[in-house]
């Protein structure tokens, strides 16, 4: 299956909710949800009765364009998940989280998921020192986030540093301004996750 190239507000109008996928665009007023808040297509304005396996669905798949993975992948995660112990829905959103792309997009080294997705695939982080370039590469406690000491010098990361500076970092990562060093203190709890996702019906989706 290829990826998703088509308008990505439409993803966001499907929904009915901001998943940030454009980056700063999404904090202006022409963030097309705010514009349009009704669902994409001809009868985008009409109303239409969901059933339980359709808000189901809804969910899981409002998770997978939040994080911007596959469907193949995302299904990979949550068997993952249930494999793990304790809860199966924390399990992935934890192993969504730690993410190399998500977490570089955290930190503020990205100005969406999709861009962080694009930058990790050439090459301009380091993770312990070594030149990361799979936007799928889980992160564990304890590893190191950088940026790369020649990608530093470009004028398209100090506009993305300068432009991302005041975003809140979760607390489960360290970042040094300073140094843009970042260390994975812990993977993150439920709390810390802030992802407008109802991971129960995910878990009750594939579950049938």
């Amino acid at each position: 299956m290829a990826r998703y190239t088509g308008a990505v507000c439409r993803l966001c109008r499907r929904e009915g909710e901001k998943l940030f996928l454009k980056g700063e665009r999404c904090y202006t007023a022409k963030c097309g949800i705010t514009r349009r808040s009704y669902l994409p297509g001809q009868h985008g304005q009409g109303r239409k009765k969901t059933s339980e396996y359709g808000i189901q669905l809804r969910s899981k798949q409002k998770a997978r364009r939040y994080y911007g993975v596959l469907e193949s992948q995302f299904h990979s995660y949550f068997e993952k998940a249930e494999r793990q112990q304790g809860v199966t829905g924390d399990n992935l959103l934890r192993l969504l989280e730690s993410r190399l792309d998500n977490v570089v997009y955290r930190l503020g080294f990205a100005s969406s998921r999709a861009e962080a997705r694009i930058l990790v695939v050439h090459g301009h982080y380091s993770v312990n020192g070594r030149r990361v370039n799979i936007p799928s590469y889980l992160l564990k406690a304890g590893d190191v986030v950088t940026i790369r000491q020649k990608s530093r010098s470009s004028e398209k990361f100090k506009d993305v540093i300068d432009a991302n500076s005041g975003r809140p970092v979760p607390e489960w990562l360290d970042l040094n301004r300073d140094t843009l060093e970042a260390k994975i203190i812990s993977l993150p709890t439920r709390e810390q996750i802030d992802a407008p996702v109802e991971e129960h019906l995910i878990v009750e989706f594939y579950s049938k």
